[in-house]
């Protein structure tokens, strides 16, 4: 029996670090040691240290202590498999850093990480070998038979590792253990190396077996009823300490080493202070000193040639001292902190970019109140015109160290991140990120395991709504959705589903890499910080393995480089304007523009930067913005809490209420936001105005009413009304503005952010005031593959009378393109074609001219260019009814059609003449497989799938006759009509379900009619009563009714009573019907139309030398919309009434 204060050690943990193998979640397993009172702990995650920091740091606070291990893959022989590896001090960690590093970074090519036995041997100092399990590196060599090289190995490793090297055995109860274990027993003995017991846990509780297995087919693409697939026994739970001892009782060395196994370590990863990047000057001087030198010529620059021409009227001696105080204040700060490095290499690479023409956004975050950044050209706000705030950014008290976000073309970002490569070699890597089994794809990935239809599989996901701002877990979702028990109940597949998608959801399911952040630590990143590489991505850069969180721990300053698409937009802009001859400086222009505000007073504001959205549309066309400071206040107010506040700032603003200013102290501070506390920088000034505050202790204050932590909050009070006194304000009143600032200061936006977007947004709308063509067309542009984008501009085109040609194969491009009040579609929108395929096509047609007909296009198109979806994508989209209107015809012909392209490129290829050569083309007939022409609906549904909304016709209107007789009107007509109630049609577009605070489900449906899109609600029980016909392109007939509580018939809400298929309404035989008749009517044709009996009573009138002769056929007949339409058509029909 062991001695009482013995206690079995579990050292190889696999957390969720070990992608699609390990199922521990460190919180989980932190709760565990806390609870049963573990000792020691060891994770050894396959391939990486991405948990390590967090593992040490919160298995440590629950009183455990934490082993650092990992396994890493060896390749020796041409054998690659598992060892693991812990390191005892900091020096092993650094080589365990190392190694783990260059496993990713050592042989680019190939599929799996590894190292070489001279890469282990070289870096062994302070780490502990274990050789692993049956699976491992070892154990494949034994199964190889590959003894004698198993001997060797252990012998070199002895020898290197010492009493560091120890033989494993584990005991899962698993087949291929036993004899391996014999075989280590033996060699044991012979080279005279410890055993010790070890078990590779890969959850903590039993009852997760059956999940893990899932979640391992998952990794390995598998199915779980394949019986050729590797397969774990459900003996890898994290097991009690007893029953390992008894497990192993029989090998009494291997438990005594296993428990004097922690005494060997005295280390544990910690946080660290931010490592600051070091730079050389290439000059005889400090850092601080180049700093201040390229500060001193950047503020020179500004002072001339922007801020000396925007106060003509003012000293310019008195202003350049005001701008040299705070540029030395600031220099002060950032050198003290050591900062200075960190403003120079963001001054580097966003100077660089500029050079390049790559375009870079004007700030973004607390950065952009910085006056050195601004002479630095790291932004381009001028901090002190718009009452920035430096300390907002970094003060000395800080607790984390900020970084500056800095916006890039969203198309050239990645090649300021190949600069910094350049520049920076090993010394730059990207920061990982991990994907998660959320309750959607933990439903899809264990779905597809155990084998269950897509189809199936894809209903149950759709029942958990989609609401990224308020995500629901799956048991959320079970618990809110009744059709889920249904599921449950019905089929016991589903039950499995489910239950194993409950276990295994929130693990770790891929890597992946943040979209901006960005590391730079000097040449040796990869010795001081783990590094990885995905082997399957084309990266320009490794990624470090912690994520942000272990990164920041680390001591790693992350610079976010950030693409911005709007970027992109205004560059793309002004380079069409630079086409025309029109040379715009976008960051010239003037702020105080009247036609610019006139606009944004409109609220029309489709594809403007921030101001887009339905609900800013609606405010910004209340506010009626006049200045810059406006939108401003716009941006920072635009959100959940502070919102609330903006109908006070539009009446103050339109002189409908008087500001009111806390204290007249503060009138100055709050009199641009017209008494309202909006930004965090105007919390600061009040501090620092009233309670003499510093701008460092101001921001702390800010912060800590922000967190609202009562103990921090109650402190800073004391201190603030104690500041107030000493400057002369009565204690009641300090208490009393401390008690009124303190709620804005919980949700008071950062005013340096704010006015940077502002800025981007002013710019958007400058453009769409001047040059609205190129703006949509360079918006469009770079929204080629966001459908609803699209939708909201082509809307956005017909209300602004600017036409669009539809597509077209000789008339279109694959960006769109623009002429005065007309933009041709941009074919590369179109859905399956792809970008760089329809732009050879169209380059085909500018070197060679305009395809004159389709078996032109099949004789000149590249193979590579067209399949199957590519060519059904164009076809729908009518590219070539100039050439054929019959869509069908094309479409039922694509397999032909690719055949004989394929045909015409190999005799191309080889030198024969083609059969459709440039001689014949004109006289050839393409051999159409035989069909029937789509009718209106279906080559518009068609034309949908292409596009993702309708472009040659709208499917109301075949129905505008029978609409006008049932007087169904469309949705614009019914908001400004007097009436209560209406039907409206409308075809729906995009269907949005979620689920409200209290679990109701409900749906924000976007509908379509000929005057535009607009969007209801759905609520509970017409939407459970009609979700399976409510489909995208489907039409409906709707009860619409006004809310007559509200008085202000814009602000009215719509309430939807009834909802009908449209199919339905007019397949419905009609009651009456009369029809009135000229004189050549045709009877027979008319008798050949009604001869089916039905439950319609016919009125026929027939006109006759000015007589009306009336007759009413004896017999009820069928007769519906299609009846209707039929008969509508004939000339001798004068008029139908239903």
């Amino acid at each position: 029996m062991p001695q009482p204060d013995k206690e079995f050690n579990n050292i190889k943990v696999h957390t969720q670090f070990s992608i699609c193998e390990g199922a521990v979640k460190i919180d989980e397993l932190a709760n565990y040691c806390k609870t049963n009172k573990i000792k020691a702990i060891g994770i050894a995650d396959s391939y990486n240290l991405c948990g390590a920091l967090e593992f040490a740091e919160k298995i440590s606070k629950a009183g455990t202590q934490p082993i650092i291990g990992t396994q890493i893959n060896i390749k020796y022989d041409n054998q690659i498999g598992k060892i693991t590896l812990y390191a005892t001090s900091e020096q092993g960690y650094k080589n365990l850093t190392k190694l783990s590093s260059l496993s990713y970074l050592k042989d680019k090519t190939s599929n799996e990480p590894y190292c070489d036995i001279e890469d282990l041997t070289s870096h062994n100092l302070d780490l502990i070998l274990l050789t692993g399990n049956y699976n491992d590196f070892f154990g494949k060599l034994f199964s190889s038979n590959k003894l004698k090289l198993i001997q060797k190995l252990l012998s070199l490793l002895s020898t290197t590792f010492g009493n560091r090297l120890y033989l494993e055995i584990q005991r899962h109860g698993e087949s291929f253990e036993i004899n391996y274990e014999n075989f280590l027993l033996k060699a044991s003995s012979q080279l005279n190396i410890p055993i010790i017991a070890g078990q590779e846990v890969y959850y903590i509780n039993p009852d997760m077996a059956e999940a893990h297995d899932a979640l391992i087919c998952i990794g390995q693409k598998q199915f779980v009823d394949d019986r050729n697939r590797f397969r774990y026994n459900d003996q890898h739970y994290l097991k009690k300490d007893k029953e390992l001892i008894k497990l192993y009782q029989d090998i009494p060395e291997a438990l005594e080493n296993n428990y004097n196994f922690p005494l060997r370590f005295n280390f544990k990863p910690k946080k660290s202070k931010p490592i600051l990047p070091s730079i050389s000057t290439n000059k005889n001087i400090t850092i601080e000193e180049e700093l201040k030198n390229q500060a001193k010529k950047g503020l020179e620059h500004r002072l001339n040639n922007f801020i000396f021409k925007k106060n003509k009227n003012e000293s310019q001696n008195e202003i350049k001292k005001i701008y040299e105080d705070r540029l030395f204040h600031e220099l002060e700060i950032i050198n003290t902190m050591d900062y200075s490095s960190y403003f120079l290499i963001v001054s580097d690479y966003i100077r660089w970019a500029k050079k390049n023409s790559i375009p870079v956004g004007p700030g973004r975050g607390s950065g952009a109140g910085s006056l050195v950044a601004y002479s630095l050209d790291i932004t381009d706000l001028d901090p002190i015109e718009f009452d920035l705030i430096f300390e907002r950014f970094l003060n000395p008290d800080r607790v984390s160290m900020p970084d500056f976000d800095i916006d890039f073309c969203e198309e050239q970002r990645d090649k300021v991140v190949e600069y910094l490569k350049s520049k920076y070699k090993g010394g730059v890597a990207q920061i990982i990120t991990f994907g998660k089994l959320k309750a959607r794809m933990a439903l899809r990935d264990v779905g597809r395991v155990l084998g269950l239809s897509y189809g199936h599989v894809d209903r149950i996901c759709k029942m958990i709504p989609f609401d990224p701002s308020r995500p629901l877990t799956l048991q959320e979702s079970i618990d809110r959705e009744p059709r889920f028990k249904n599921e449950i109940k019905n089929n016991k597949k589903v039950e499995k589903l489910i239950n194993l998608s409950l276990k295994l959801e929130g693990l770790n399911r891929n890597t992946a890499t943040h979209a901006a952040g960005v590391v730079i630590a000097g040449n040796k990143l990869a010795e001081q910080f783990p590094l990885y590489i995905d082997k399957n991505l084309d990266l320009i850069l490794p990624s470090t393995q912690y994520d942000m969180y272990s990164s920041e721990n680390a001591g790693l300053v992350k610079f976010d480089i950030l693409g911005l698409k709007t970027l992109t937009v205004i560059n793309k802009t002004l380079k069409r304007l630079k086409l025309k001859k029109i040379d715009l400086d976008i960051t010239k222009i003037n702020l105080e523009d009247e036609k610019v505000y006139n606009l944004l007073s409109t609220g029309e504001t489709i594809g403007l930067f921030q101001l887009e959205s339905t609900g800013m549309r609606e405010t910004i066309k209340q506010m009626k913005p006049n200045k810059f400071d406006d939108i401003i206040a716009l941006v920072a107010l635009y959100r959940p809490g502070p919102m609330s506040n903006i109908p006070i700032y539009n009446d103050c603003k339109n002189g409908l209420k008087t500001p009111d200013y806390i204290h007249q102290t503060l009138e100055n501070i709050l009199k641009p936001t017209y008494g309202i506390i909006i930004y965090q920088e105007q919390v600061m000034q009040i501090a620092q105005t009233l309670a003499g505050f510093t701008a460092g202790e101001a921001d702390i204050l800010r912060r800590a009413m922000g967190k609202k932590k009562k103990a921090e909050l109650d402190k800073q009070k004391e201190r603030f009304i104690q500041g107030a006194i000493k400057n002369g304000i009565s204690k009641e009143v300090a208490n009393f503005v401390f008690t009124k600032i303190e709620p804005f200061a919980q949700y008071g936006f950062n005013k340096s952010h704010a006015a940077a977007y502002a800025l981007i947004a002013y710019q958007t709308a400058f453009l769409k005031t001047y040059y609205k063509e190129d703006f949509i067309a360079a918006t469009m542009s770079t929204e080629l593959t966001n459908t609803s984008k699209l939708r909201e501009f082509v809307e956005e085109l017909k209300r602004l009378n600017i036409s669009i040609i539809r597509p077209s194969i000789n008339k279109c491009y694959s960006e769109f393109k623009t002429e005065t009040n007309k933009i041709y579609y941009g074919l590369g929108a179109i859905k399956n074609v792809g970008f760089e395929a329809i732009s050879n096509i169209i380059s085909e047609r500018e070197k060679k001219g305009k395809f004159k007909s389709l078996v032109d296009f099949i004789n000149r198109v590249d193979s590579k260019d067209v399949n199957k979806l590519q060519l059904e994508g164009l076809v729908k989209s009518g590219v070539f009814d100039e050439f054929d209107t019959d869509r069908n015809k094309i479409i039922q012909s694509i397999p032909k059609i690719i055949q004989q392209i394929k045909n015409i490129n190999e005799d191309k290829q080889s030198n024969q003449k083609n059969l459709f050569d440039s001689s014949s083309n004109e006289n050839f007939d393409f051999d159409y497989v035989k069909s029937t022409p789509w009718n209106k609906k279906k080559l518009l549904s068609e034309e949908f799938k292409s596009l993702g909304f309708y472009i040659s016709d709208h499917p109301l209107n075949e129905y505008n006759e029978i609409f006008n007789q049932l007087k169904i009107t469309s949705y614009k007509e019914f908001l400004k009509n007097d009436k209560n109630e209406a039907l409206v049609a409308g075809t729906i577009m995009t269907i949005q379900e979620k689920k409200s605070t209290k679990g109701t489900p409900f749906a924000i449906v976007k509908f379509s009619d000929n005057d535009g899109e607009f969007e209801l609600f759905l609520f509970a029980d017409l939407l459970v009563e009609n979700r399976d016909k409510i489909k995208e392109s489907e039409s409906f007939v709707m009860t619409l009714q006004k809310d007559k509580l509200i008085t202000d018939i814009s602000k009215r809400r719509i309430n939807l009573r009834k909802i009908l298929s449209l199919e339905d309404m007019i397949n419905k035989p009609y009651a009456n019907v009369t029809i009135e008749l000229n004189e050549n009517y045709n009877l027979n044709e008319i008798k050949n139309l009604l001869t089916k009996e039905g439950q319609t009573k016919i009125n026929l009138i027939i006109n006759n030398k000015n007589q009306k002769i009336h007759y009413n056929l004896q017999n009820a007949r069928k007769f519906d919309f299609n009846q209707l339409k039929a008969l509508k058509s004939k000339e001798y029909v004068k008029k139908i009434t239903v």
